[in-house]
């Protein structure tokens, strides 16, 4: 019954003091002595004080904890604001308050969303870093040995961040520009073995495997090696280039002229046209693929030398053809040489073989050369003896058009030949300053080259003094058949005062008033052509042998211009009919 009544107040609510009344009644239906009782109970008392303490100490070890871990918190969030730089966030409590528990309730979802910042802010600066070092690499050229960069997570501010993305637009701005030099180097290298017939790939391949056209454009080299051994190779392609235009335009200038000797067919010519088509280009201007490939320069040094061979059997021809050349020159010129002897000389040497065939024509080459040179040099001279001759020859005209007495009447051509006089004056007119200009020139030639200026074998100071010569017998002629006039015209006066008419010529004196008789030629002067032959003025000697026939005579003997009031007094119908004294 009592272990009913015991257990009874268990169906409720159990405590201390219900347990407490039960071992009363268990004790006092038992009989234990109130010795044993206090025993018991000090002992029951003892375990409830060990219960509590170990019940303190585990609170106020969790209460350190929770501070602990509050105090953590506290230091975690500073730290991550300040490797975030981040010095206010809106989920933080501005004032500590209520219990540790609330507080790191407080703090929780501000210190979460930190770390959730910081992971990504980490990202970032790995992807901006790993960039700046995949770039680094590629233009160090190790971009094959970077490994993964270090984030620095004491410092994942916006500003440092915002300094890896400004070195990372720089560098990509670098890459950029050397990407675009790397492939103008490439497409150089492209044109050029194109031009020179070479091969691009393994050309590009031998500076780095990278550069061929099958890697695609961001993958290809750009380090400050590759830059450099591109550099390089367009130097030396471009040096190749221009040795070898260089040498096919030696080969077509070769070419051309052994084709010139030899009278090459134009048909035969044809088929080096793409040697001859860049003979004179300029470096820049080849751009035709192949057009100086090394197949193309031996295929001509091979027609050379084959033209070279067949230089050699018609050598004789050839030089007589250079031997031609040359006198064309001097004929031009009007330089008078022995083209027998020098083709005789020509001819000797090469019979004797003494001479290389090469040697003989550049020898001759040489004096072509000197001969051009020396026919420039006498070439304003020459100029302006043509024009004086031509005025010598318009002066002959004008003398035989003026003792015509015909020339005035209405017939055909009149009006022209009237034309022709007029012009003709004023040419005449200019020749005495023509002579002069002449003379100094000449001179100052002479005085220069420290030879005699000979025109067709001819001293042309010679001939100048011989025209200056009879110029001046001719002015002297006109002046005493102006005086002559004067003295008739004076006697005829005197008769008709005093006989009161004008006397008949005299039967042994001719009448000039059928046909005008100009001065020097009714002295027995030459007749219209200026030369020195002895035979003509028994003076001088113009050539070596004594046999030389000029074919153009240098000038006409009436050297003097008629005036307009001279050719009318000649010419005039109305004046007395004089005779020769």
């Amino acid at each position: 019954m009592a272990a009913v009544d015991a257990q009874d107040p268990l169906l409720g609510e159990t405590t201390c003091g219900s347990l407490l009344q039960q071992l009363q009644r268990i004790w006092d239906e038992v009989g234990e002595s109130d010795e044993e009782r206090d025993k018991m109970l000090l002992q029951l008392e003892q375990e409830c004080l060990d219960v509590y303490k170990r019940k303190v100490d585990q609170a106020a070890k969790s209460r350190a904890q929770l501070l602990q871990a509050l105090a953590d918190a506290n230091v975690g969030l500073s730290g991550l604001q300040s490797a975030l730089g981040e010095r206010t966030f809106v989920g933080i409590p501005d004032k500590t308050s209520g219990t540790i528990k609330d507080q790191l309730a407080a703090i929780a979802p501000a210190l979460e969303q930190l770390w959730k910042q910081k992971e990504e802010r980490i990202k970032e600066f790995f992807n901006v870093q790993s960039q700046i070092q995949k770039i680094c690499g590629e233009i160090a050229g190790t971009s094959e040995q970077v490994g993964s960069p270090v984030v620095d997570e004491t410092d994942l501010s916006l500003k440092k961040l915002e300094e890896f993305q400004f070195q990372l637009q720089e560098l990509q701005k670098e890459k950029s520009e050397r990407l675009h030099k790397v492939l103008e180097f490439v497409s150089t290298v492209h044109d050029l073995c194109a031009v020179l017939g070479m091969d691009f790939f393994s050309t590009v391949n031998e500076v780095h495997p990278s550069l061929n056209d099958l890697t695609e454009v961001q993958s290809k080299s750009i380090s400050n090696d590759t830059l450099s051994r591109l550099a390089k190779t367009v130097l030396a392609l471009k040096e190749d280039r221009k040795q070898r235009l260089h040498k096919l335009q030696e080969l077509a200038t070769q070419l051309i002229d052994l084709w010139n000797l030899m009278d090459t067919p134009e048909e035969e010519r044809s088929l080096f046209d793409h040697v001859t088509y860049n003979i004179s280009a300029s470096v820049d201007e080849v751009t035709i693929p192949g057009a100086l490939a090394m197949d193309l320069i031996e295929q001509a040094e091979v027609e050379v030398e084959r033209l070279d061979q067949l230089k050699a059997s018609r050598m004789k021809e050839i030089a007589f053809k250079k031997q031609s050349e040359l006198e064309e020159i001097f004929t031009r010129a009007h330089i008078e040489t022995d083209s027998d002897a020098t083709r005789e000389k020509i001819m000797a040497l090469i019979d004797s073989g003494n001479v290389e065939p090469t040697e003989l024509l550049a020898d001759m080459d040489n004096q072509i050369v000197k001969a051009k040179e020396e026919s420039l040099s006498r070439k304003d001279i020459l100029d302006k003896v043509e024009k004086w001759m031509s005025a010598c020859e318009e002066e002959s005209w004008l003398e035989d058009y003026s003792r015509d007495d015909n020339r005035y009447n209405a017939g055909r051509g009149a009006h022209l030949n009237l034309k022709r006089a007029e012009k003709a004056r004023i040419l005449v007119n200019k020749i005495p300053a023509l002579v002069d200009t002449l003379v100094a020139k000449t001179r100052a030639w002479e005085e220069d080259r420290g030879v005699s200026f000979t025109y067709d074998g001819v001293p042309l100071l010679a001939m100048l003094d011989e025209y200056a010569m009879l110029r001046h017998d001719r002015e002297e002629e006109k002046r005493r058949m102006r005086d002559q006039k004067k003295f008739h015209e004076q006697l005829n006066t005197e008769q008709e005062s005093i006989f009161g008419s004008r006397p008949s010529p005299s039967p042994g004196r001719p009448s000039l008033g059928t046909k005008k008789v100009v001065g020097p030629r009714a002295n027995g002067t030459p007749s219209r052509r200026l030369s020195l032959n002895p035979h003509q003025n028994g003076s001088r000697s113009i050539s070596k042998d004594g046999k030389r026939d000029i074919t153009r005579p240098v000038a006409p003997v009436n050297y003097v211009a008629i005036s307009n009031e001279d050719a009318a007094s000649h010419i005039s119908a109305s004046e007395p009919p004089l005779a020769s004294p």
